[in-house]
């Protein structure tokens, strides 16, 4: 017997069985094969297939589908239900195609295929009637025998030998019923019959687990008693035994579950290539053609025979390995997205280590000027698919996907599905929800764990318990935020697709795309590049032409502005613990900043890697080489292992490896397999000796890199990042007003706001408030100063400020209500915020709204005009005292996220918090604003996390035994610490001084 009706997982919010223990359990009854059948959708088919494989079960591959009862393209919410199997080939591509198309044509609020599209598709396909809501099973229920009887003859004429009628027994009185007469339409018509249980959950007690799945799917509860939920708990993958005594009168119907796995024989390949072709004759010659083009522009007309013989060499594998094509894609998207003024980033990854796609224009950096290695990249002993990342300007992502799309066709290109599986938090407030408990109670709960391992609470453990059954299982489907497919072929020859939020999306995720061999591309929105480009543009405007990509990489002027840690807005180097790094380090070459991307990481920082670096480029510490041959490879660093791209040149030049050779070295000691690492060190140490190389020498530069192999970082990629972080600095040393202006205006964050806002004051940037009349959505230059953007105060939304700028201009506070047409809520916050103070103070504009309003509604009764002879009837806004400074402080910091009128600690003379940086591990003193509090009780003493906020920054504050409130001004004296790469005060003694600050 077989169980050939199984979900899982996959089955969202609705099956409870995770794959991996569903093939377990059919291993413990030796079953030969299995099957799944997840609704509507094919997502969990290849880890089954691989699970069952791994466990020496044949996996069969299936879907129970819903079937719409006329067209699919149909609006109706009755639907039957079918279940499909495969048994080849020609099988599985119809099943992805009537999956597909269920998702892209038949989706009203489930995706549903119709007659029309099996008629189509029928070929190497097994069918089964289903459970109760089956299209037979429902027209028995409602009585229609006659055109029950004919469907089944309708399906059997579809389907031959390969439909069988789907008998079930979980104990329900309907169940009965049907299955009379199921047993009577296969006597009557000849067609077989089969057993299953349609299985949602692994064990019978698994059956609540389930039932709060379904909950948690339906947003309901589980004390509701006409909530959707299953008849009883006999929904669970029974035993051989058990599907034996239910059906022992009908034997024929189990004997034909082993039937029908005999027919299925589907196998899956994987590390296939399924590479697209560019439209070009001869991709190979049109790729050395496009390489030599470029070689006077990107190198030099008479470029050194090295230059030549790499080039051949990566022309050479790329040829051999079958990829030109795939270069050429990419440079077709790099160059239209050039074309039509998209920005590009300079390069992702250990793409950049090659020099085709240096002079295809796809990365900007030379590998060869700083020693970045093409088999780092594609190696010619490790057939994998190459895979170079593109960064592209935030706001146009979009456009390039759809230039894909259209380019290559739109069947053959999808984004590609993710999953968001249920996290321990958001596990526990799922089921706390579901169980009706004190929504306090799960808050606390969930906020004090990461994980439910051996967490316990004596009054939540049941909530613990069921959190920890489905935590992990997917609970809804996304689309992933850069990875784009490219099929050879249309899309569903190959894979299933849908539509998810929007977008056409595979049904696999990533990984399972990579290892069917699909193209997989990561086509990434950088903001970083909107913020260069719009700096850019804003600079244009002075008539100043920059070419980002060819700025000089020795400026001092930038480097200074590294070195002191003015890095806020700076990409990559704008932390607080960067801050430090960098004026500890000092750069003063490009060199440097490569290495600060690498270095700034959690196992370089812990391990003490990086202050080693700083010391030996400062002298403090004697660089030291174990032998000659390793200077030149790790002069750069200072003697330290610090890029993987320095262990393959050790590996090359020490022991003789070919670059491919030590890639795979490289790959090797990453996983710390004893046996893989035993293997390679001994190649290791083979190849020095025979090189001429002491021994013991060897061994300790094969510890060494044994050792740093779990800190080294791709150089290529970090250089790629150095070089915009070069650029972003760049253009604030030398237009801070441009570059601060485009930052505020792409930055969504409002403590960034505030953040990048106090900048501007260390800058002596003024800042504008924002002005009804004069701010436009992002944030603009005035003359040298920077106008507030409508789109970065607080409670304004799009449709506000869409009306706002439409309407423009406005002459006074009853124009503005007349024009704008916008609620009260939003002309308060306008008023407050100080948008509108041309037409009176703060505080008379919001006493005063209520008559404008009831004057402008007058005018729409037609009661008076507005204008004209009207006009002189609307009284004038009466002059009141303005709100107190503290009042006025409080509304900027609400809404703006940042002081305007002045600064609650104007009258102290404080450190400020941006000098933190200079301080590692040591005391200080800071005076500052509270601006957020957290607190509580840990071990019967009072704990605080405070944020401290001063002119030029704010600081993490943890204090015990003492609080602090919100809005006031303190003195903090205590010990600064690096905690997860970020500063924080351990605060040990406080005192008030000031009860008042906005």
């Amino acid at each position: 017997m077989i169980h050939l009706h199984n979900h899982t997982e996959y089955s969202l919010l609705d099956g409870a069985s995770r794959i991996k223990d569903l093939v377990k359990k059919a291993g413990s009854f030796n079953m030969p094969a299995l099957a799944i059948t997840d609704h509507a959708n094919l997502h969990g088919i290849i880890e089954f297939y691989k699970a069952c494989k791994a466990a020496n079960i044949k996996p069969i591959i299936g879907c129970e589908f819903y079937v719409a009862p006329g067209s699919r393209f149909e609006k109706a919410e009755e639907r039957y239900h079918l279940v499909l199997l495969c048994k080849n080939k020609t099988g599985y591509k119809n099943l992805i195609q009537l999956v597909s198309r269920a998702y892209n044509e038949g989706f009203y609020y489930k995706p549903r295929i119709d007659w029309e599209l099996l008629q189509e598709n029928p070929e190497g396909l097994i069918a089964m009637s289903a459970c109760l809501a089956g299209e037979i099973p429902k027209l028995i229920q409602a009585g229609k025998v006659e055109a029950a009887e004919t469907r089944a003859r309708e399906f059997k004429e579809l389907f031959g030998h390969d439909y069988y009628l789907e008998i079930m027994d979980h104990g329900l009185q309907e169940e009965k019923i049907v299955n009379r007469e199921l047993i009577r339409i296969a006597g009557k018509f000849n067609i077989p019959l089969v057993a299953s249980n349609d299985t949602h959950y692994i064990n019978q007690e698994d059956a609540r687990l389930q039932d709060i799945l379904l909950c948690i799917g339906t947003k309901d509860v589980l004390s509701n008693p006409n909530r959707f939920r299953f008849s009883n708990n006999q929904f669970y993958f029974k035993s051989p035994t058990e599907m034996e005594n239910l059906f022992k009168s009908i034997p024929e119907a189990l004997k034909n579950t082993e039937e029908i796995a005999e027919k299925c024989n589907l196998e899956f390949s994987f590390g296939q290539i399924l590479l697209p072709k560019f439209p070009v004759e001869d991709s190979n010659a049109a790729l050395r053609r496009k390489a030599f083009l470029s070689l006077p522009e990107r190198i030099s007309s008479r470029p050194d025979p090295a230059v030549m013989e790499r080039l051949e060499y990566e022309l050479k594998v790329i040829n051999d390995m079958g990829f030109a094509d795939y270069f050429l894609i990419v440079q077709d998207i790099v160059n239209w997205s050039k074309k039509n003024g998209i920005p590009v980033g300079p390069g992702r990854g250990s793409a950049a280590g090659s020099l085709v796609a240096y002079l295809l224009g796809i990365t900007e950096l030379n590998p060869l000027d700083y020693g970045l290695l093409f088999e780092r990249f594609l190696n010619p002993s490790r057939v994998t698919m190459p895979d170079i990342d593109l960064d592209f300007d935030f706001r146009r992502r979009d456009e390039v996907v759809q230039y894909i799309s259209e380019r290559y066709g739109k069947d053959h290109v999808a984004q590609i599905i993710t999953f968001g599986t249920m996290a321990a938090r958001a596990a526990v407030r799922d089921v706390g929800r579901v169980m009706e408990e004190p929504l306090s109670e799960i808050d606390r709960l969930a906020k004090k764990i990461n994980s439910l391992e051996g967490v316990t609470d004596k009054n939540l453990q049941h909530v613990i318990d069921a959190a920890r059954e489905i935590e992990g299982m997917p609970r809804h489907t996304g689309v992933h935020a850069a990875g784009v497919i490219i099929g050879a072929e249309p899309l569903n020859n190959i894979i299933p697709t849908q539509i998810s939020d929007g977008q056409a999306t595979t049904q696999f995720e990533m990984n399972t795309c990579e290892e069917i061999g699909l193209l997989k591309m990561d086509i990434l929105g950088l903001k970083t590049l909107t913020v260069i480009d719009d700096a850019r543009k804003l600079i244009e405007k002075k008539g100043i032409i920059i070419n980002i990509n060819k700025l000089p990489l020795d400026d001092k002027k930038v480097y200074r502005l590294l070195s002191q840690g003015h890095t806020a807005g700076v990409f990559q180097f704008e932390s607080s613990g960067m801050q430090g790094i960098l004026k500890k380090l000092k750069p003063n070459c490009f060199e440097d900043l490569i290495a600060a991307v690498a270095l700034f990481r959690p196992g370089p920082l812990g391990s003490g890697m990086t202050d080693d670096f700083i010391d030996c480029k400062h002298g403090r510490k004697p660089i030291k080489y174990l032998h000659s041959i390793l200077e030149p490879i790790l002069k750069e660093t200072y003697g330290v292992i610090l890029y993987q791209e320095q262990v393959m040149r050790i590996a090359t030049d020490m022991a003789g490896f070919t670059l491919a050779e030590a890639d795979l070295m490289r790959r090797a000691i990453g996983k710390k397999k004893p046996e893989i690492l035993a293997a390679q060190r001994e190649k290791f140490i083979t190849g020095s000796v025979n090189n001429g190389i002491n021994k013991t020498v060897a061994e300790e530069v094969f510890t060494l890199i044994d050792y740093f192999s779990g800190y080294g970082f791709n150089k290529s990629h970090s250089a790629c990042y150095a070089f915009i972080s070069y650029q972003t600095a760049y253009l604030k040393a030398y237009y801070p007003l441009e570059f601060m202006a485009a930052l505020l205006s792409n930055t969504a964050n409002q403590d960034k706001i505030a953040l990048f806002l106090n900048e501007c004051r260390r800058l002596g940037i003024k800042v504008l408030p924002p002005d009804i009349n004069k701010s436009e959505r992002e944030f603009t230059l005035d003359e040298n100063t920077i106008r507030f953007g409508l789109g970065a105060v607080k409670n304004l939304g799009e449709a506000a400020i869409s009306q706002i700028l439409n309407n423009r201009p406005y002459k006074d506070i009853y124009d503005l209500v007349y024009k704008a047409k916008l609620n009260k809520a939003i002309l308060e916050t306008l008023a407050c915020a100080g948008c509108l103070s041309d037409f009176g103070s703060r505080k008379s504009i919001v006493q005063f709204l209520p008559t404008a309003t009831k004057a402008v509604n007058m005018v729409g009764r037609n009661e008076v005009t507005l204008f004209g002879t009207g006009e002189d009837l609307l009284p004038d806004i009466p002059a009141i005292e303005e709100y107190s400074l503290e009042d006025l402080l409080k509304f900027e910091k609400d809404l703006l996220g940042f002081y305007i009128s002045s600064h609650p600690l104007d009258a102290y003379k404080i450190p400020p918090c941006q000098e933190i940086a200079n301080i590692s591990e040591g005391k200080v003193k800071i005076t500052g604003v509270v601006t957020t509090v957290k607190s509580g009780v840990k071990n019967g003493k009072l704990w605080c996390f405070a944020t401290v906020e001063d002119h030029t920054g704010r600081l993490d504050v943890l204090l015990f035994g003492q609080e602090v409130k919100i809005g006031r001004v303190y003195l903090f004296q205590g010990k600064i610490k690096t905690e997860e790469e970020k500063f924080k005060l351990f605060a040990y003694q406080i005192k008030e001084i000031a009860r008042k600050a906005a």
